[in-house]
């Protein structure tokens, strides 16, 4: 019956190729590209393409309309990738003026001049073309000509960028830990009974300083929420989730993917990561799709850790935890902090007492096996035994215990019938992808990416965090957990950076904030989401609260007002009391939380109005918002701030520079009050502020604010990352104005 049951449950996330609904995505990438929604149709053909079989010959004509919308969004480069592989898939000859014309236009775009006029003058001496095609070959024809004069005239747009110096962001001081890897030299890693491994400030740590580097050990995709790409109902679901739009291996984002030839699922960045990937783990994964979709992606990182360790490291390990000696390093020795020359009593250190990111530290992660319930270990045990069941069926066991030759790689697999009893060695897999699904409880790491909200086409680019991938880095595990962490942690692709948010004298421990910070909830609500990790948090923050009885900020700042008075509303029960004494005014907890629940709601259309272009009217709601808010809400609530913020999108949106600065000023009082003036959360405010400042031209305080983003965003992200490039280039093009307009702003 659990068997049925999965199955018809693995039916609703299929991974199949279906050449119907490749076809469905190409005839609907078509009507988007004639509307001019040029974003939405290259999303549609990357759709067609992944369901379109390996040497069908429809794949190289998807491949090619992709290619005209990647020119109309100016990725030129990426256009002529598309155009190759049309190429190699057999386009027709028919059409294929057509490409190379499209071909000659991107060689154009990117100065290359010389390819551009050979293919120029293989079209206009030996292909036919009709009337249409003539008369754009001819614009073309021209357009070469007038830039070779240009490049005659003037150097070439690159060296000239070169001679003026670009941007580069300084270069960060770093020294490699002996004892750690990844780690700066600043730390050392230690043991006790209470805390665990976990590191420590061996010398004075500055804000801004990188302590940890570490690429995943392994990582998988969350599919993520979707974003609609049209409206209506579909035959197939047109939406664009995180596993359209990254690379399934890299994740990198995706222009223009390159498909699994097996299935439909999983999409790459280039043909190397796809090769990479069928490599390492998805020529096992891949026709597991819909069972690894539905059994949840804790099972997919258990099963691709695996994969990646390799059958004999997996069963050294399983096998030493089956041996009496359950821990090979004295017990004894650990309870005391450790000196680099007796980290090997540290568990997972190798035995030259290094602690590395590799599979052996991740194997000695804690599974904390007797916490964890009865029914969820019956649950995981289930999950991990059914989908060892189906390698066994599908006849993936050679491949998971690596004895296939790169030969047998390559052929097309068969299903097998074997036995319902799993051999001893998928018995040692299965063992293994359990105790990783309880570890990850505890270990898991989210991977998180900055996304842009909206079409990302606007003067000011507005983001949100997103939850990009599901991974085990066992150097990061190391750091515990705080409410008020002194450290920050940043995402480029699968690899960590673990920064000093504050200074760290020697001897303090170095700690992370799994998730409830002090700044976002209550001390209950914090000690109850950290239960999940098997400890009561002992932090600063949760002592303050817990001992002085003090009401929490967050509680204080995001309370409900009286609608009479507007003082605090007050009270533990049903029912909440005005806090002001002569008021006395009573009112609903569940009526007020009503109320906001609806507020949320009509904000939620006010920003849908923005996104078709009703600006006006989006303005007009969101004002209405802000007044009836004002009514029942604290003037501090994080809510009014997002209004504030919203507030100054849309302006922005209507190039009302002005306007739009004085909300999102209002919003980073509030952000501010609520994270910090030194916080992420103000940096990315600022960074917006920043945009709006310079597209409004007023020079002297876009200076001033793009100054503090940089400060703040540098401590958090680096001196190299994106943001800071582009607040950068921000004061550098401000900084070449004349002199009398800087004098004017």
């Amino acid at each position: 019956e659990e068997e049925a049951a999965l199955v018809r449950l693995c039916h609703r996330a299929p991974t199949d190729k279906e050449p119907e609904a490749a076809s469905w995505y190409r005839e609907q990438g078509n009507q988007e590209f004639k509307r001019g929604q040029y974003r939405a149709a290259l999303r549609l053909y990357s759709k067609a393409v992944s369901h379109q079989p390996p040497g069908s010959p429809e794949v190289s004509v998807c491949f090619a309309n992709r290619s005209a919308a990647l020119l109309h969004l100016g990725h030129f480069e990426v256009c002529l990738e598309d155009i190759a592989r049309a190429e190699s898939h057999g386009y027709p000859d028919r059409l294929l003026p057509k490409v190379l014309l499209r071909k000659a236009e991107c060689l154009l775009c990117l100065g290359r001049l010389q390819d551009a006029q050979d293919i120029l003058g293989v079209l206009e001496s030996k292909i036919a073309l009709d009337r249409v095609m003539t008369t754009h070959l001819t614009r073309l024809k021209k357009l070469s000509q007038q830039k070779v004069k240009l490049c005659e005239k003037e150097r070439c747009p690159e060296a000239a960028r070169e001679a003026r110096g670009g941007t580069r962001g300084k270069s960060e001081i770093w020294e490699e830990n002996s004892s750690i890897s990844g780690a700066s030299s600043s730390l050392s890693l230690s043991f006790d009974a209470g805390r665990g491994r976990h590191l420590v400030a061996s010398q004075d740590i500055v804000p801004g300083q990188s302590l940890l580097k570490e690429e995943a050990f392994v990582s998988v995709l969350c599919p993520g929420e979707s974003s609609p790409l049209q409206d209506g109902g579909a035959a197939w679901d047109t939406r664009a989730t995180n596993a359209d739009l990254y690379c399934h291996r890299c994740l990198r984002q995706l222009l223009a993917s390159v498909p699994c030839q097996g299935c439909s699922y999983a999409k790459y960045c280039s043909q190397h990561c796809a090769d990479l990937a069928w490599q390492q783990y998805h020529r096992t994964e891949c026709s597991l799709g819909a069972l690894l979709l539905t059994l949840g992606v804790f099972c997919h990182v258990a099963l691709r850790t695996v994969l990646l360790a390799g059958f004999a490291e997996v069963s050294r390990l399983v096998g030493w935890s089956h041996s009496g000696d359950k821990d090979p390093q004295n017990p004894e020795a650990r309870c005391k902090p450790l000196s680099e020359a007796d980290t090997r009593g540290i568990p997972g250190c190798d035995s030259n007492g290094r602690y590395q990111s590799s599979y052996q530290a991740l194997f000695h992660l804690l599974p904390h096996t007797e916490q964890h319930s009865p029914e969820h270990k019956f649950l995981c045990t289930l999950s991990v035994v059914a989908l060892c069941k189906q390698l066994q069926a599908a006849g993936l066991e050679a491949a998971v215990l690596n004895q296939e030759s790169p030969q047998q790689r390559c052929k097309p697999r068969t299903r097998e019938k074997t036995s319902d009893e799993l051999s001893p060695e998928l018995k040692t897999v299965a063992e293994a992808m359990l105790r990783h699904v309880l570890q990850l409880q505890c270990n898991a790491q989210a991977i998180t990416v900055m996304q842009e909200l909206g079409p990302g086409d606007g003067a000011v680019v507005d983001k949100k965090p997103v939850r990009l991938a599901t991974a085990f880095f066992p150097v990061l595990s190391l750091l515990n957990h705080s409410c008020c962490p002194n450290t920050s942690v940043s995402f480029t692709g699968t690899a960590a950076t673990v920064r000093a948010s504050q200074p760290i004298p020697r001897g303090q421990e170095v700690l992370h904030c799994y998730g409830p910070h002090r700044c976002r909830m209550r001390v209950a609500e914090r000690q109850q989401l950290l239960s999940q990790y098997f400890f009561e948090c002992r932090c600063q923050a949760c002592l303050e609260e817990l001992e002085s009885g003090v009401r929490s900020v967050v509680s204080i700042r995001n309370s409900f007002c009286c609608p009479k008075c507007r003082a605090q509303m007050q009270g533990e029960e049903d029912t909440l009391c005005c806090s002001n004494a002569a008021c006395a005014t009573s009112a609903s907890r569940e009526n007020l939380s009503c109320r906001l629940q609806d507020l949320q709601q009509r904000i939620k259309k006010a920003l849908d109005l923005l996104r078709v272009g009703e600006a006006d009217q989006a303005i007009k709601m969101l004002l209405k918002c802000q007044m009836d808010a004002g009514n029942f809400l604290s003037p501090e609530h994080l809510l009014m701030g997002e209004m504030e913020d919203h507030l100054a999108q849309v302006y922005a949106t209507l190039g009302k520079w002005q306007e739009a600065a004085r909300h999102l000023k209002k919003s980073i009082e509030i952000v501010e009050m609520h994270h910090g003036p030194s916080s992420v959360e103000t940096g990315h405010e600022l960074f917006k502020l920043a945009q709006i400042l310079f597209n409004g031209f007023a020079v002297s305080e876009a200076l001033s604010t793009i100054q503090r983003a940089e400060g703040i965003l540098s401590v958090h992200f680096g001196p190299r990352s994106a943001q800071i490039q582009e607040l950068q280039e921000m004061k550098a093009c401000l900084s070449e104005l004349p002199r009398n307009i800087l004098q004017r702003t």
